[in-house]
């Protein structure tokens, strides 16, 4: 491990040098993922995309890129696009990119069953905004809106996210 990890411990997740407080998926912590579980995977993953809602801050990267208004991420796993980016209209299961609340204002996409999609073993674990401290999630992992910012800075395609709680 180096500083630039992203380590998840039981104390949040430490950073450069820094601990932030976060939220894991409300089915707690995995090692056998599936879709619908709401738990979070065990396991060494790589950043390997970042979105922004351009409407609502600037890039926060070089590299990231703006969700538009029909952006979404199939999470039908019956689907040949499932876990990957796709555009309305889509009739199958999905997660709207731009929603009305800040949780996916901006997104870290994680390789959690990607490129090589296996059905049923869960759709894109994402780094997000969180509810509120404490409130869990579908199984991404959240932080307070400051420090996910301060995280896509200095993150780079490639960084890894460890979660071995």
């Amino acid at each position: 491990m180096t500083p630039a990890d992203l380590v998840l411990t039981r104390m949040g997740v430490r950073f450069m040098g820094r601990r932030f407080p976060c939220t894991i998926g409300r089915g707690g912590l995995t090692t056998c993922k599936h879709e619908g579980d709401g738990a979070t995977p065990f396991g060494v993953h790589w950043i390997v995309g970042m979105y922004y809602r351009p409407d609502r801050m600037p890039r926060p990267a070089p590299w990231a890129q703006p969700t538009g208004l029909r952006d979404l991420w199939s999470d039908d796993s019956a689907q040949p696009d499932y876990n990957l980016l796709v555009q309305k209209p889509y009739s199958h299961s999905h997660e709207v990119m731009r929603r009305a609340d800040p949780l996916y204002d901006l997104v870290l996409v994680t390789d959690w069953n990607w490129p090589k999609v296996i059905p049923n073993r869960g759709s894109c674990i994402f780094i997000h905004q969180w509810r509120r401290p404490g409130f869990p999630t579908a199984g991404c992992i959240a932080f307070r809106r400051d420090h996910l910012r301060a995280i896509a800075s200095t993150i780079v395609p490639g960084t890894r996210v460890i979660v071995r709680v």
